[in-house]
């Protein structure tokens, strides 16, 4: 298998495509998609003083998000999460995928291919077999992400899986960026993890509405979020082919006023689905689902 690999802060990064359209991704660091680079320009964020001894708490380029997104909660208490057979087991915010190392199971010129398959380290606080594997596929002014996971045990597998695109966009430009969505209605997740009253969505928001901020907009139909800045259209389209998932919501979320990113984010289910039951999928043993999301810039 041949790879081309670029060193970028302090770390050998798999890099995938050519001079004016490639990625660089951090297998060993959940699979991380760390750049994406297209006519010169960073499509996602990514912090110049990066701790990667921390990799899940950076702020940046699009962490694989499973089994669970989000905070899960049992009786109040983040963190935890109630099986059927009645056990409370621990599992951290978004899952573990973004902590553990990815295996490359195939790569071009054009792609990348990342898997995690269950082991002792995931057991403990997931107890199911599975491999999970996310695709990267550079396209024309674009590109392809795709979410698969498989059913290796023998019993039904519970996932809600998603990614978390920080797009770069300097803070000062929200007022002038605009967020248009397809029809969906606005949720949010209270403190002790069970979900607000759905509100009517809007088409189109200001970036800096404050109506967006750690929003689940719950998709009515698949169709595409588009998001308008000063300097370009990020679309991302969520009617992949029939055979793909339905994607469940769209998330919007920055961490701060001044934060030089934005968050728009294709999920598959909501936090704490695994108690609510919004977006929680159920894999057969032997089974496997994907989902595709396709990211084009103009």
């Amino acid at each position: 298998m041949m790879t081309t690999t670029q060193r970028f802060q302090d770390q050998d990064l798999l890099r995938i495509g050519h001079e004016d359209n490639y990625l660089l991704v951090a297998p060993a660091f959940g699979g991380r998609l760390v750049r994406w680079v297209l006519d010169g320009r960073d499509i996602l964020y990514w912090p110049e003083t990066a701790d990667w001894s921390r990799p899940a708490k950076v702020r940046g380029g699009n962490p694989l998000l499973f089994p669970f997104i989000g905070r899960h909660f049992v009786s109040g208490e983040p963190g935890k999460w109630r099986n059927s057979d009645g056990a409370v087991l621990d599992l951290p915010q978004h899952g573990f995928a973004r902590d553990l190392p990815f295996v490359v199971s195939e790569v071009a010129e054009d792609r990348v291919r990342l898997s995690l398959a269950s082991s002792d380290a995931t057991r403990t606080g997931y107890p199911f077999d599975f491999v999970f594997t996310a695709t990267y596929r550079l396209v024309p002014d674009g590109l392809e992400a795709t979410l698969h996971t498989r059913n290796t045990g023998t019993a039904a597998l519970p996932c809600y899986a998603g990614h978390h695109f920080y797009f770069a966009l300097p803070h000062g430009d929200r007022p002038r960026s605009r967020l248009a969505l397809p029809p969906a209605s606005r949720v949010r997740q209270a403190a002790d993890g069970t979900l607000t009253r759905a509100e009517p969505g809007e088409a189109e928001y200001a970036l800096d509405d404050a109506r967006l901020q750690d929003t689940f907009h719950v998709l009515h139909a698949p169709g595409t979020a588009r998001l308008q800045t000063t300097a370009r259209t990020i679309e991302i389209a969520m009617d992949g082919p029939a055979t793909s998932a339905p994607w469940y919501a769209v998330t919007t979320w920055t961490e701060r006023d001044d934060a030089d990113f934005y968050c728009v984010e294709p999920w598959l289910g909501l936090p704490n689905a695994i108690d609510h039951g919004h977006g929680l999928r159920w894999i057969k043993p032997g089974d496997a689902e994907t989902a595709v999301c396709t990211v084009t810039v103009r």
